[in-house]
């Protein structure tokens, strides 16, 4: 069985409800694929090599992921060069259209590369990954399903690849 773990940080709850919306994008794939939401600090970063897919959401600080998620980020480093060919992907909110949501999913991205991680742009909608401003509205919403859904279609696709070591 093909498993994502979608990983978040809320102080809110904006970003949990995003975090929802992708699992349950999770579930209407037709994909062989089951989703686990966990709260950064309800992650054992010791158990990450267990995912085919990661995905990383946090609000928006500053143009930066949280500070927990950033924790969390450093402490993936004891997987470093183990991590390879696991699907990666990242989904942000913020309070302000302007509030750097688009340099905040660049830096947990960028992350993920570093742990070779495969990432992929979406043509349509939100390119990076999701993104929120203030409370999700049906459009962002229906992005966070969609990004779930296709993070799935994504992952099952790369686990038949059969390239992990």
């Amino acid at each position: 069985m093909v498993n994502i773990l979608v990983c978040y940080f809320s102080k809110s709850g904006t970003t949990e409800n995003m975090a929802q919306e992708l699992i349950n994008g999770i579930k209407e794939s037709d994909s062989d694929v089951t989703g686990e939401l966990k709260k950064v600090h309800e992650v054992d970063v010791q158990d990450l090599k267990v995912y085919d897919g990661l995905i990383l959401g946090s609000p928006t600080y500053y143009g930066l992921p949280s500070a927990e998620i950033k924790k969390f980020i450093d402490e993936s480093i004891v997987h470093h060069g183990k991590l390879e060919w696991m699907v990666g992907g990242a989904f942000t909110s913020s309070a302000n259209p302007a509030g750097g949501n688009e340099t905040a999913l660049m830096a947990i991205l960028e992350s993920l590369l570093i742990h070779g991680m495969i990432i992929k742009g979406m043509p349509k909608g939100d390119h990076y990954g999701p993104v929120v401003i203030g409370e999700p509205d049906e459009r962002e919403s229906k992005q966070c399903r969609f990004y779930g859904k296709w993070m799935a279609d994504l992952t099952d696709r790369v686990s038949k690849w059969n390239l992990k070591k």
